[in-house]
């Protein structure tokens, strides 16, 4: 004997999707739970992702300190190396000096010694 009811139809793949609610709501929670876990993979991919963002960040304010003390550093090194440049000039004119005064006085105990 035939049913007077509809027969459900197959699904996409030619499954027999079955009749009543039961397997609707079954199919519903099925759905539901790969969603949640599709939202729990993506609330876990974006926290990694936040970290890595917060990481980089640090990063780049360490590059830009390290940046900004090393032109510091350049600028002291160079105040330096123009300090020291004056400095052994000046220390070449006092050695000269000195070898000048030297002459002299060993010039005048030359001459004293000679009288």
């Amino acid at each position: 004997m035939s049913s007077s009811f509809p027969q459900d139809p197959p699904d996409a793949r030619g499954r027999d999707t079955g009749s009543g609610n039961q397997r609707g709501s079954e199919g519903y929670n099925l759905a539901a739970e790969r969603v949640e876990r599709a939202l729990a993979r993506l609330e876990a991919s974006l926290r990694g992702l936040n970290g890595r963002v917060r990481s980089i960040a640090r990063i780049e304010a360490d590059v830009q300190r390290l940046e900004e003390d090393r032109a510091a550093l350049a600028s002291e090194l160079s105040r330096s190396s123009s300090k020291a440049k004056k400095l052994d000039a000046t220390a070449s004119e006092v050695s000269r000096r000195l070898v000048n005064a030297m002459e002299t006085v060993n010039n005048v105990l030359a001459d004293e010694e000679q009288k």
